[in-house]
């Protein structure tokens, strides 16, 4: 009598954990189809129908809009404008978490609401913003109008949020513990902060890194006042294509867009590989 009393309660309580696990366990078919459906219709649909645009003329049409001076001009710019916009959030984006996680000082919430600004303004916004500061008309007398650091800058503070918004709520939850434990035995702050903070903040360094990255390839509304549009000199990528649409070559601007696409899936790629690395080797 007394098996059967103990054997119940141990099926009752794998049927519980059968049923916990498989509430847990995922949305099932229905909700797959649900998320693929969306994906397609707002992500896959547009894409394909770009790519098909840009392939009217062949893959010998698409290679020639690509590497037309002009538009190899845009985007080498773009590129590495965006690269060095990316590296530049890395670190400065850094210090600020930091700041907004580690220090205490009046206005911090101020701080914090103000970093996700460029996410809520409408970019032409911060282009006429940035036209006004740095413009011929500027009033700390720095004209930057139509050149290569005034579209930095207009970048710089369009992609201003990722790397921040990513490494603070890692920084959030790095083990205080361990950096005390290793200043008591002597170690530097610099020290810390290689072997200890920094290790833990590479994945959600090289995410935000590829965020600012791709949001900046795509940029259109912050440079497009301050930064002139100059042919060669400081026309980007998404103002080639505006003007391709503008003068009916709507294949070129097919291709050209299609390059970026490219481009911004390879570096995010890369980037989450790198990512997931890390992460891997911090377990082991």
């Amino acid at each position: 009598m007394s098996t059967v009393v103990q054997a119940r309660p141990e099926g009752g309580a794998r049927r519980r954990g059968r049923r916990s696990r498989s509430y847990g366990g995922g949305v099932g078919p229905l909700g797959i189809g649900v998320a693929t459906l969306w994906l397609s219709i707002i992500v896959l649909l547009p894409l394909a129908a770009v790519l098909a645009k840009s392939l009217e003329g062949g893959p010998a049409g698409l290679w020639d809009a690509i590497n037309a001076p002009s538009a190899r001009a845009a985007l080498i710019l773009t590129v590495a404008i965006s690269a060095v916009v990316a590296l530049i959030n890395v670190v400065v984006g850094t210090l600020i978490a930091w700041v907004l996680v580690r220090d205490e000082f009046p206005g911090k919430g101020f701080v914090n609401a103000l970093i996700d600004l460029p996410f809520a303004l409408p970019t032409i916004v911060a282009s006429i913003v940035l036209l006004s500061l740095y413009g011929p008309n500027s009033p700390i007398d720095l004209d930057l109008y139509a050149t290569k650091p005034a579209v930095a800058i207009a970048l710089l503070f369009v992609t201003l949020p990722f790397v921040v918004r990513s490494v603070q709520p890692v920084l959030m939850e790095v083990d205080r513990e361990a950096e005390q434990a290793a200043a008591s035995l002597g170690a530097g702050n610099l020290t810390i902060f290689r072997r200890i903070v920094l290790p833990a903040l590479v994945p959600a360094l090289l995410g935000g890194a590829g965020l600012a990255f791709a949001r900046a390839i795509g940029e259109f509304g912050s440079v497009v006042l301050i930064g002139g549009g100059i042919p060669r000199e400081t026309e980007v990528a998404s103002q080639y294509i505006a003007k391709q649409i503008e003068i009916d070559r709507p294949e070129s601007a097919a291709a050209v867009s299609v390059a970026l696409l490219v481009i911004a899936f390879l570096v995010l790629f890369v980037l989450r590989l790198a990512a997931a690395r890390t992460q891997r080797h911090e377990r082991g």
